[in-house]
């Protein structure tokens, strides 16, 4: 995890650059919901990248790196919507960490109110 926690870093000190320097500061300055607008986006390119990759298995080689860096520009926009949010990748690995050991329907069940 590694990687996850320097990204974090370095989109926390993003916080305080200049938009007209920084990508992320520049998202920062826009917003939420242009952050939201990025997930929307990142989301939509990663679905139609995986379909792609799925109908062109050993086909087209490039689709699998498209799909992969379809999902890697979608935890980019959302780790930097997280420290927007003043959240981090380990707020969102406790979960993940939690959930193990629960089987997906009886995880899904306990938070879906009846």
């Amino acid at each position: 995890m590694t990687v996850l926690s320097e990204l974090s870093q370095v989109l926390e000190s993003r916080k305080s650059a200049s938009a007209d320097d920084s990508y992320v500061a520049s998202l920062y300055a826009a917003g939420l919901n242009k952050m939201l607008e990025k997930i929307g986006e990142e989301a939509t390119e990663a679905i139609i990248a995986a379909k792609d990759l799925e109908a062109e298995v050993g086909k087209n080689p490039a689709a699998k790196e498209a799909f992969v860096g379809e999902v890697a520009d979608l935890w980019f926009h959302t780790m930097v919507t997280l420290a927007h949010l003043d959240l981090g990748p380990d707020d969102v690995l406790s979960v993940l960490s939690a959930r193990f050991g629960i089987g997906g329907h009886v995880e899904k069940a306990s938070r879906t109110p009846e």
